[in-house]
This record gives C-alpha cells, sequence and structure tokens, in this order.
C-alpha cells in the first residue's frame, strides 16, 4: 500500500478546519444544539450558546452574550452591553446615543391614550390611582415612571418628576415644577443632551439642547413630538400641561386642574400650557394672539378648561366653548425628568 502524500490530505484538512476559520463579513453559522448566530462587520462582538439568537448592528462598541434560549437585539451607534440568561429575552436600545442617560421626554400621545385607557387622555386628572394628598402629582410621577419603562425596560427605576407645579402637595404647601426634577443634567431616549441644568431650563427653549431636540422636545421614544409619526405629516400637538410660568414656578391656584385632580368641565380652572414646539417655529416670543408666548416650552397659555380631549388639526386655537385640556392643539401631554441621567 502507497503512503498518502502530504498533499492529497491537504483538501481535507482545509474541509476539517472551515467551520473553525469562518468567513469574513456576514456569517451565519448552525449546529447540531439549535444555535444560531449572526454577526456584523459594522462593529461589535457576539457571543451565544445553546438554543440562543444574538443579533447586533450599527457602529460604535457592541457586545451581547446571550445564554441558553435567550435572544438579545442590539442596535444602534454609541456603546451597548446587554447579557441575558436562559430563557430570557432582551432588546437592547435603537437608534444612537447611550440610554443610560434617558432622562427626559414629551409623554406621547400614544402613551397617554394606553395608560388612560381612553381615546381622550386623562385630561387635568392625573392621579392614575393615587389618593389623599398630592394624589395628582404622585400619579402624573407614576405615569412617567410607567411610560419610561415600557419605552427602555429598567428606565422605570429610576426616580421620575412631572414637570408640574401644585397649589399644595402632600403636606399642604405650593409646589413649584423647577423643583421637582433634580439638578440635571437631563438626555433624551437617545442620548441627545436637553439640558445641563436649571439655567438652561429657565429658557423659551432649553438653551443647552442639542440642535435635534431644542425646538421639537422628544417623546419617551427619541422622536420628535411635532411628527410623532415619521409616516406621516406633522400634526398640531404642542399644548403640553405644566401649572407653571417661565420660572417652572406656579402660575395661580386655577392653573392646575385642582392640583392635577380634576377633569371636569370648569372654565374657572384653567390649566397652564407650555409648547413643546414653537408654535410658529422660530417666529418665537410674545407675538401671538393676547400676548401669548408661541415659543416658551414650559410657559405659553391656558387651555380653556380641564376635560379629556385631543385636537391634532390646527384650527386657529380652541373653538368657543371649548373645555378641554387639548382644544388649542394637544392631548394633556406632560414633560417628564429623571432626577439623575
Amino acid at each position: 500500500m502507497k503512503r498518502a502524500s502530504h498533499l492529497s490530505l491537504l483538501p481535507i484538512t482545509l474541509a476539517l478546519l472551515s467551520p473553525v476559520l469562518g468567513c469574513s463579513g456576514s456569517d451565519t453559522e448552525s449546529s447540531s444544539d439549535g444555535a444560531t448566530g449572526a454577526s456584523s462587520s459594522s462593529g461589535g462582538s457576539a457571543t451565544t450558546g445553546g438554543g440562543s439568537t444574538t443579533a447586533t448592528t450599527g457602529g460604535g462598541s457592541t457586545t451581547a452574550t446571550t445564554g441558553g434560549g435567550s435572544t438579545t437585539a442590539t442596535t444602534g451607534g454609541g456603546s451597548t452591553t446587554a447579557t441575558t440568561g436562559g430563557g430570557s429575552t432582551t432588546t437592547a436600545s435603537t437608534g444612537g446615543g447611550t440610554t443610560e442617560k434617558f432622562s427626559f421626554f414629551v409623554t406621547s400621545l400614544a402613551a397617554m391614550r394606553e395608560l388612560s385607557g381612553s381615546q381622550d387622555g386623562f385630561g387635568g386628572d392625573l392621579r392614575f390611582g393615587e389618593t389623599g394628598p398630592g394624589a395628582g402629582l404622585r400619579g402624573a410621577d407614576k405615569i412617567c415612571a410607567t411610560i419610561a419603562e415600557k419605552s427602555l425596560p429598567g428606565a422605570g427605576s429610576k426616580t421620575w418628576r412631572a414637570f408640574l407645579s401644585a397649589a399644595a402637595g402632600e403636606d399642604g404647601k405650593q409646589v413649584d415644577a423647577i423643583d421637582r426634577i433634580g439638578e440635571g443634567p437631563w438626555y433624551d431616549r437617545l442620548g441627545r443632551l436637553v439640558a445641563n441644568n436649571k439655567e438652561e431650563l429657565v429658557n423659551e427653549r432649553p438653551s443647552g439642547a442639542d440642535e435635534a431636540v431644542a425646538d421639537d422636545l422628544p417623546n419617551e421614544d427619541g422622536v420628535p413630538n411635532h411628527q410623532p409619526d415619521p409616516s406621516q405629516p406633522a400634526v398640531d400637538n404642542h399644548d403640553t400641561m405644566t401649572g407653571s410660568n417661565a420660572e417652572g414656578r406656579l402660575y395661580g391656584a386655577t392653573a392646575t386642574c385642582s392640583d392635577w385632580t380634576s377633569a371636569a368641565a370648569d372654565r374657572n380652572s384653567r390649566p397652564r400650557l407650555g409648547h413643546s414646539w414653537p408654535r410658529n417655529f422660530g417666529g418665537g416670543g410674545t407675538g401671538g394672539p393676547g400676548g401669548i408666548n408661541m415659543a416658551h416650552w414650559m410657559s405659553a397659555h391656558e387651555a380653556p378648561g380641564c376635560t379629556p380631549g385631543v385636537n391634532l388639526v390646527d384650527a386657529g386655537g380652541p373653538a368657543q366653548g371649548a373645555t378641554s385640556v387639548g382644544s388649542g392643539g394637544g392631548y394633556g401631554g406632560i414633560y417628564c425628568f429623571a432626577l439623575t441621567p
């Protein structure tokens, strides 16, 4: 019998090594235990165990590690790390930026409808199951935390505060929104700066804000509130409840819908509103009818009442006899701040 030459063994050797060597670019591998891994040359690394699926795309530094039965997906730029154990399913952030800084948003119409259980939203009653003195503020804070958690699992564990003033809090004393929200800095869902501190907040528009969000404050998903559905035209939804003046302090005793506990059609209770985006897109100032400040994010004018209601069509102001928080272009949204990034 002739001895096999080294050259004749070469194809066999390469065949045995090929599963180990892999290929450059994007590969898909299957093994006998059912594990599947997909990796992209656009950056990041992925490690998978039995029964798991991991996908990582985008720039920056990204690492995802999963155990048996888990699924993890991470997309976008920045630095993101996700680790899951057996039987779990985790979806990391989508989009650019570092989402651990997530500490500001405008509550979206979709979220307010979902939590209120009504297509008209909450109106001026934000108790959300809370009772007793200060229930309106506590309920609003809980709304913020609940929406944050839905947008980014884990974010709800932060201490969230609604930017709302009240005539009387739990202790019966006046509450000013600016004193509820910590010292900053605050970032949106995609890691873009909204303001470094309170001094930057107390302006028509937050003076330190990223250019992408300064004139269109984003919702809990980092989407500019003026056009929450990018596939649809922009909507007239600028009015956002604050109960506050231009310094972030209580505007007046009748500007808070009975400290955010009433959705009654009482025209003597008219919640103070800010504009999540400038009503006239950059004209700014107090050029609106009746001295309305069309650009101020925290104090622009009052709603005609506290009843639930949604109006997303520019009608030049509330209709005669209207009593809802959204009559002038909105849905009763609020601003939410986390005490720490």
